[in-house]
């Protein structure tokens, strides 16, 4: 009959809202190792810096007002509907996928610097938006803490540092070196305090005997209460710190050095080469850890001598290739062999220093890295005598190498 039923469509049921802000969660998760790895897009057209950064603040102030809304509507009694829910959870993921997408447009010829800042804080947005849907499926609505997550979470403040980006890749190296000269600072300083202080392990020694006053004698040696040369230097090990502060003092001027170089000398468009200069400068930070690390006792010479070592090989690389590019304009500029020969002096050293450890260990001839078993071959740059090249911050960076002390490196 005319007025029979038509059958009607089945609606598609929707999952309840706070599982629909759980799922919006994995699946923003899901994005980030594609980002991780994600190549640039091939496109024939010619790249416009200003309409990238414009499309990229654009994209980040668009994620943090959805992330803003969201939050507003989960703040309170009632939920928003199913309905609702989902139209809110498509808006969040169009932008995080439209943010991704200027990223992607962001080509390699800009400089891989560049391209890795970017992905950086692309990947903290998306995984701080991430971070707020678990907040928000996890927070009772009515509880207080939901009033502060716009001033807390972390995707709004990944937002916030998209307009402090370096917009070149020069400006980007310049940014790179300043985090690793100030690393190797930091590391640089803790070894010195531990070392005036002559307490490698600030404190520590004072609850141990506490506890011992408190547990008796007998228990000095028990477990958990390690002995005087877990807690202190020898007089060997305090020699040999002596040549490792040096050398992590010539690592601090090696990258002082090098970001100056780029400062002043350095061209946007030699990605390439800038490129070069701050992946290998990248490697001295993680190496002096190794070697601060290192030195704290018990130590093992062994294992200093081997850190050393190797980062040393490090600084001698970041010399030769800063010195083989652009940065450097006149390659027999007297800081490069300067620092150099102050470094092999510092290696030098700690050769002579640990010399007995191999003796020791005759099988560790054959388990060391070459670098280790090969003698270095280059001819040493003269240099005045005594070598006072002092390794301590200038007022004035620029003067690193020349007011290079008071430090004498003939040990």
């Amino acid at each position: 009959m005319a007025n029979a039923a038509a059958p009607t469509a089945a609606v598609p049921t929707l999952a309840p809202p706070l599982e629909q802000i759980r799922h919006l969660a994995e699946e923003l998760r899901l994005l980030i190792p594609g980002v991780r790895v994600g190549e640039a897009l091939e496109t024939t057209k010619e790249f416009n810096p200003e309409t990238f950064w414009r499309r990229l603040n654009e994209a980040a102030v668009n994620v943090s007002r959805e992330a803003t809304t969201l939050t507003e509507v989960f703040s309170h009694l009632p939920l928003p509907s199913p309905q609702e829910t989902q139209r809110f959870c498509e808006q969040v993921r169009a932008a995080i996928k439209a943010m991704i997408a200027v990223y992607y447009s962001l080509p390699k010829n800009q400089g891989i610097t560049l391209r890795k800042l970017v992905r950086s804080t692309t990947l903290d947005i998306v995984d701080g938006m991430a971070q707020l849907m678990d907040v928000l499926f996890m927070t009772p609505t009515q509880s207080s803490e939901n009033n502060d997550l716009i001033s807390y979470n972390s995707v709004w403040t990944a937002c916030q540092q998209v307009p402090q980006i370096p917009r070149d890749n020069k400006a980007a190296a310049l940014s790179m070196l300043t985090k690793n000269v100030d690393f190797v600072k930091d590391a640089h300083e803790e070894m010195e305090q531990a070392v005036e202080e002559c307490d490698p392990y600030c404190g520590l020694l004072n609850d141990i005997e506490d506890n011992s006053d408190n547990h008796g004698d007998e228990e000095d040696d028990g477990l958990g209460y390690p002995n005087n040369r877990d807690l202190y230097w020898s007089e060997e090990d305090q020699e040999l710190i002596i040549p490792c502060l040096a050398l992590v003092r010539a690592s601090k001027a090696c990258l002082k050095k090098i970001r100056i170089s780029v400062a002043e000398n350095g061209k946007k468009d030699q990605v390439a080469q800038l490129d070069d200069i701050v992946d290998i400068s990248d490697e001295i930070s993680p190496c002096v850890d190794d070697l601060a690390l290192s030195i704290y006792p018990p130590m093992c010479h062994l294992t200093v001598r081997i850190n050393s070592a190797k980062l040393v090989s490090v600084l001698k690389k970041a010399l030769e290739i800063t010195k083989a590019s652009h940065v450097t304009p006149q390659p027999e500029d007297s800081w490069i062999p300067l620092l150099i020969n102050a470094v092999d002096h510092c290696m030098n050293r700690i050769k002579e220093l640990t010399q007995n450890e191999l003796e020791l260990f005759p099988f560790a001839e054959k388990m060391k890295p070459s670098f280790i078993l090969e003698e270095s071959s280059q001819a040493h740059v003269p240099i005045p005598n005594p070598v006072d090249i002092d390794l301590y911050p200038c007022c004035h960076p620029e003067d690193e190498v020349s007011a290079l002390p008071k430090l004498n490196l003939h040990f």
